[in-house]
């Protein structure tokens, strides 16, 4: 039996979590997914999942082989490629990870471009405000927002974004507009609690980092429904600019204290350390270090 299919029907389980899912993505039926593992398994002389009733688990033993395994076959499917009839142009799935709102906003988007590019390609996009494992989900490429501190995690910096305070005109004209960042306590904020610390924004006014008090009535965990909050007149948004493009080129929301920003945030795509990069995730990194300073997100 070939390794390469066993490692296929390996990899397919560990990330789908069941033989019936892995089956419908190889395209060989549950059994024959089944009977793969089991050869790997006796092949390598390890177990490599704790079967229940519902669901497979991975060993230390099947993570162990699962953070190498995905990137050993990227990299033949490439060399197949390459070698087939001279072929040079960009095939098969890149799974990519990315934050919820950011991803809706721009990733979504940037990856639509990348496709036009390469039609051969296929992407399977997951958002989620929590940080991706990108070994046991099986993630090719992650885009992060924030410093990344994993060991086991390389980064590609793209770029820095930067929180801006608006409002709306109806706000600005019924509460008047702020004089300075201090002043911020003397208004309605809308209060996103996916910062570190939601009601102390981390301000920079005319150079000086200020950690400003503010209070609110509207907490909410995502920067879109912040601005979007704010666009219907509920109150001063301090929010990141890819989640403001839509209300700032309609005139529903207006910067307030151009004398503020926030502090940089980097933005970055990352991957596992210690594999090569297929050329298809390499070029996706490119496609998107080059993207991201012409789409108006920073």
């Amino acid at each position: 039996m070939d390794i390469i299919d066993e490692l296929r029907a390996f990899v397919a389980t560990a990330q789908s979590g069941s033989f019936t899912a892995a089956a419908d993505r190889i395209g060989v039926s549950n059994r024959l997914t089944s009977k793969y593992v089991a050869e790997l398994e006796q092949r390598l002389g390890v177990r490599l999942f704790q079967r229940t009733t519902r669901r497979v688990g991975l060993t230390p033993a099947g993570e162990d082989l699962l953070a190498r395994a995905p990137g050993l076959l990227d990299d033949l499917d490439e060399l197949l490629t390459d070698m087939t009839d001279g072929s040079k142009a960009l095939t098969g799935m890149i799974r990519v990870a990315a934050p919820l709102t950011f991803g809706e906003t721009y990733v979504a988007g940037m990856l639509g471009r990348f496709m036009d590019e390469n039609p051969d390609i296929t992407i399977d996009l997951r958002l989620d405000d929590r940080f991706s494992d990108l070994a046991t989900q099986g993630i090719d490429l992650g885009f992060r927002i924030g410093q990344t501190d994993t060991l086991s995690i390389k980064a590609r910096k793209l770029g820095e974004l930067q929180s801006i305070l608006v409002a709306s005109p109806d706000y600005l004209a019924r509460h008047g507009a702020p004089t300075s960042a201090a002043d911020l306590s003397n208004h309605a904020c809308i209060v996103d609690t996916n910062r570190r610390n939601p009601r102390e924004w981390a301000i920079v006014e005319n150079g000086q980092s200020l950690m400003v008090p503010v209070q609110g009535r509207f907490l909410v965990n995502s920067a879109r429904a912040a601005a979007d909050l704010a666009a219907d007149g509920k109150g001063i948004a301090f929010s990141p600019r890819f989640a403001l493009f839509d209300g700032l080129s309609s005139g529903r929301l207006v910067p307030v204290l151009d004398t503020c920003r926030g502090d940089p945030i980097p933005v970055s795509a990352v991957y596992l350390e210690g594999r090569r990069l297929p050329r298809k995730i390499r070029a996706l990194i490119e496609f998107a270090a080059k993207d991201i300073k012409t789409a108006n997100v920073l």
